[in-house]
């Protein structure tokens, strides 16, 4: 069986340069585009800067010490001293610019994906873990803010040093300088195998950390499961296996960094050794001064250092690159589209709204999708010809078996999916040419599955619309909510932690309740609203409800049919299809599906469940 890990491993690794992707991320560093240039002119001062050493040390030697002239040496001396301090004012300035320009970059890429994300279709998100999306919002943009700030702007100017001190070293001597490069080829040889290794060290090392954070992330979501069933020591072992293979990928990368660095130390005092060894004869029959040889000794150590650099800087290009990719993908996944068929502008009813489906099909399984026209042989089909019509300002309460389709008819109003066949309409018109947001601002949406953000209680229920203190506060006393609320130590202004962890499960749904009829919608859904409180605040949310109801349609979703007797139509879900539709007395004296579901749950006899 397949390694469920690996559901999280990293995608293969792109190119190590990508014209494509380059043009891309040029587009985002072009409103910036003074500071590369600020960045790249103070590289290439300091690179200037690194042949002022050398230069000075051959005038020393060569003038000013064998004319005894101290002052030479005292003018020359303050000449280094400058450069010193210049090339640190270029390291600085250009430290700060290019950090500059990554951390702007990365906001732009990050409001860029959350606000992609945000229109991304419910379908995706079925698709794609969240720890895949929080990667590319926080690895993947970090990948590329090293490449701003250490990678090619400082390869730039790594290149313009190599530039400056080769041809310093060719018109100085160009014997001394072929002697110089002769163990270049080495040492490329060096950074081309080290390249391919800590390429592939690296992702081994995102593999594994990957694994290690789907784990983490998983059983700290579901610690009282792992405690319950006494799961510590076994879930420990797991994951120190997983700790160690990410251990062992880290040392890996460790034994060829500690290999390559020793290397290119060998190829460069090969590269002194050579020169010594071509200098010491030219010395000695005066065709070579002791300056110039003292000079390309410290050029030597100056050229090499790039090389080391731009090894690993061709390594955070490539980074670079694969995460450029992978953000790219996401950012050209589609967004959900809005239809232009709706003629004029769509208005709010003031009240209910009239709800209908008519002949509607739905399948989540995608690769399994019939046209209207075409004909349905797939057996993945969640609903199969739902038709159904709820006037305005009444009460349809959806009902059936765990699977039967009562949340996928939910959904697909919320316009969360859209059928494949069939057409939904609200007031007359099909839903598909109403924009989302219009849509979904008619509706108050009470879910079995409370979702509370981390923050306080008013911002939670003032979530969808820019209503008062006040009107908030009349929204949770409508629903009893107010009463929890008091009792928090800060009322309103209770930061709630994630998820609403902080409370109970039923104040939790009190609040959103709360945040429901804040909207003041013109339709209700309500998936199971009560399934988690107590007999108290359930009569009270009852009480609510029938004063909020009046005049707007409620669509509700009921495992304990209890709850939906009022109900003006009842619809008896089944394998995805109507079985049965009525009111709760008609559905009860036909003696079907509803019926027996309803005796089991109430626990009485059908002679006394009729004559009740």
């Amino acid at each position: 069986m397949a390694d469920p890990a690996s559901f999280h491993d990293e995608d293969a690794l792109a190119r190590a340069y990508d014209g494509r992707l380059a043009r891309r991320l040029a587009g985002y560093v072009r409103p910036y585009g003074w500071l590369v240039v600020w960045s790249v002119v103070l590289l290439a001062i300091d690179g200037l800067m690194q042949l002022v050493g050398p230069i000075m040390t051959q005038r020393v030697i060569d003038v000013a010490l064998p004319h005894h002239d101290t002052a030479l040496v005292g003018r020359l001396a303050l000449v280094f001293a400058g450069s010193l301090a210049i090339a640190f004012g270029c390291q600085y300035g250009e430290t700060m610019l290019t950090s500059l320009l990554g951390q702007r970059v990365m906001r732009d890429l990050r409001r860029q994906i959350f606000a992609h994300v945000q229109r991304l279709p419910i379908v995706f998100f079925d698709r794609n873990p969240v720890g895949r999306l929080v990667t590319r919002v926080t690895s993947d943009v970090e990948a590329l803010n090293e490449m701003f700030t250490a990678g090619v702007v400082a390869g730039l100017g790594d290149i313009f040093t190599l530039a400056a001190i080769s041809i310093l070293m060719v018109v100085t001597d160009w014997r001394m300088a072929l002697a110089a490069f002769a163990s270049v080829p080495l040492v490329y040889l060096a950074s081309h195998l080290f390249r391919i290794k800590v390429r592939t060290a690296y992702r081994d090392i995102r593999t594994r950390l990957a694994r290690i954070n789907a784990f983490l992330q998983e059983r700290i979501t579901g610690m009282r499961i792992v405690q319950l069933f006494g799961r510590e020591a076994s879930e420990a072992d797991r994951f120190e296996k997983l700790n160690h293979a990410h251990l062992k990928s880290n040392l890996d990368a460790i034994v060829y960094y500690a290999a390559y660095y020793p290397a290119i130390e060998v190829l460069t005092s090969v590269a002194l050794a050579s020169l010594i060894v071509t200098g010491a004869h030219r010395v000695q029959v005066n065709t070579l001064t002791v300056g110039v040889m003292a000079a390309f000794l410290q050029l030597v150590r100056r050229f090499f250092q790039p090389l080391q650099d731009l090894s690993d800087k061709f390594n955070t290009l490539q980074q670079a690159m694969a995460a450029s990719e992978r953000v790219f993908t996401l950012l050209d996944t589609p967004a959900e589209q809005e239809s232009a068929r709706l003629e004029g502008a769509w208005r709010k009813p003031e009240r209910g709204v009239t709800v209908e489906f008519q002949d509607v099909w739905f399948a989540y399984d995608l690769g399994h999708v019939a046209s209207d026209s075409g004909p349905v042989t797939s057996p993945e089909w969640v609903l199969r010809g739902v038709s159904f019509r709820v006037g305005a300002g009444q009460t349809l309460a959806l009902v059936g078996h765990t699977g039967a389709g009562k949340t996928t008819i939910i959904n697909l109003l919320l316009r969360f999916y859209d059928p494949q066949r069939g057409r939904i309409l609200v007031d007359g018109v099909d839903i598909r040419t109403i924009p989302r947001d219009a849509l979904r601002a008619l509706v108050g949406y009470v879910q079995q599955d409370i979702f509370l953000f981390a923050g306080d209680v008013l911002t939670n229920i003032r979530l969808s619309s820019a209503l008062s203190d006040d009107d908030v506060a009349q929204a949770a006393e409508r629903v009893g909510a107010d009463r929890v609320i008091r009792r928090l130590p800060h009322g309103y202004a209770q930061e709630l932690g994630e998820r609403g962890a902080s409370i109970s499960v039923g104040e939790r749904q009190l609040l959103s309740f709360a945040r429901a009829v804040a909207a003041d919608p013109s339709l209700l859904i309500l998936d199971e609203a009560t399934s988690a409180v107590d007999s108290e605040i359930e009569a009270d949310i009852q009480r609510a409800l029938a004063v909020l109801m009046q005049g707007r349609t409620t669509i509700a979703v009921a495992h304990r049919l209890s709850t939906v007797v009022g109900s003006d139509e009842i619809l008896v879900l089944h394998h995805g299809q109507v079985v049965e539709r009525g009111t709760h007395r008609q559905l009860m004296t036909r003696r079907g599906l509803y019926e027996r579901l309803y005796r089991l749950q109430v626990g009485v006899a059908r002679d006394a469940v009729l004559q009740a």
